[in-house]
């Protein structure tokens, strides 16, 4: 019997939450119908990440959503850890969130049930609709630089979403199996070649408003991850430039973006 759900969570230093965030995931894959699992990528954290997962599989060995813990050896990057989380993933939809829960996993069912009736591939999280409650904000400064990026995402991309970063999206495994396979950038901006690609095969993607709340976190450097964003949203049009994403044209069923 195939999975429906695999709920990807990428880690990075993440043991002051990444417990709490646990109890929430497994509640909500222990009561999905027709089987879930929950992926935790532990992307090369020095912390004790990883133990504390190990010991709640051993401790929840048998429950009815899997648990599983995969290790990077050295930290690559939030993209990488969704990227490994998706080739390990057997459900039918996969969908990922931030390690914080800053969209409570509660929402989930607004991604993935316009997924399973068909009506899209691809279902993002978004902090830019109408119908989005945003309870805690980011700072003026982080919203707006997140508007720049989102200019140029959409000048040098041309893709028409409000809201590309939001750590809350699910895809039709199927589907994106092809992005996935060519995907490259493993930083912050992993989010917009995802979009791209999706673009690129022709899939069908909605944007859903969420309930989000603004989890402050260190290791995050507002100058030098901004900074690296705008050079990996280069990479991703260089890559496209030099034929790194050929072949996925015209692979998908329709061309619509919706947003709701």
């Amino acid at each position: 019997m195939s999975l429906s759900l695999s709920i990807i969570i990428p880690a990075y230093n993440e043991q002051a939450r990444i417990g709490a965030s646990l109890a929430e995931v497994l509640r909500f894959a222990q009561a999905r119908p027709g089987g879930a699992e929950v992926i935790v990528v532990d992307d090369g954290s020095t912390d004790g990440t990883a133990d504390l997962v190990s010991a709640f599989i051993a401790e929840h060995a048998g429950g009815e959503a899997a648990l599983r813990l995969l290790r990077h050896e050295h930290n690559q990057g939030k993209g990488a850890g969704v990227r490994t989380g998706f080739q390990h993933a057997a459900g039918e939809i996969v969908l990922f969130t931030d390690a914080d829960l800053s969209a409570p996993i509660d929402e989930a069912p607004r991604l993935i049930e316009p997924i399973l009736a068909g009506e899209c591939d691809v279902a993002i999280g978004s902090r830019a609709l109408a119908g989005s409650v945003i309870q805690v904000r980011q700072s003026w400064l982080r919203r707006s630089m997140g508007r720049v990026f989102n200019r140029l995402v959409r000048a040098w991309t041309g893709l028409d979403i409000r809201d590309t970063q939001c750590g809350f999206k699910a895809f039709r495994r199927a589907a994106m199996a092809p992005a996935f396979a060519v995907q490259r950038v493993s930083g912050f901006a992993f989010d917009v070649e995802l979009l791209y690609l999706a673009r690129k095969l022709g899939l069908r993607v909605r944007e859903v408003p969420v309930t989000w709340n603004h989890v402050g976190d260190s290791r995050v450097s507002l100058v030098f991850d901004s900074a690296a964003m705008f050079v990996e949203l280069l990479k991703v049009r260089w890559n496209d430039r030099r034929g790194g994403y050929d072949g996925l044209e015209n692979r998908g069923e329709g061309r619509e973006t919706h947003s709701y």
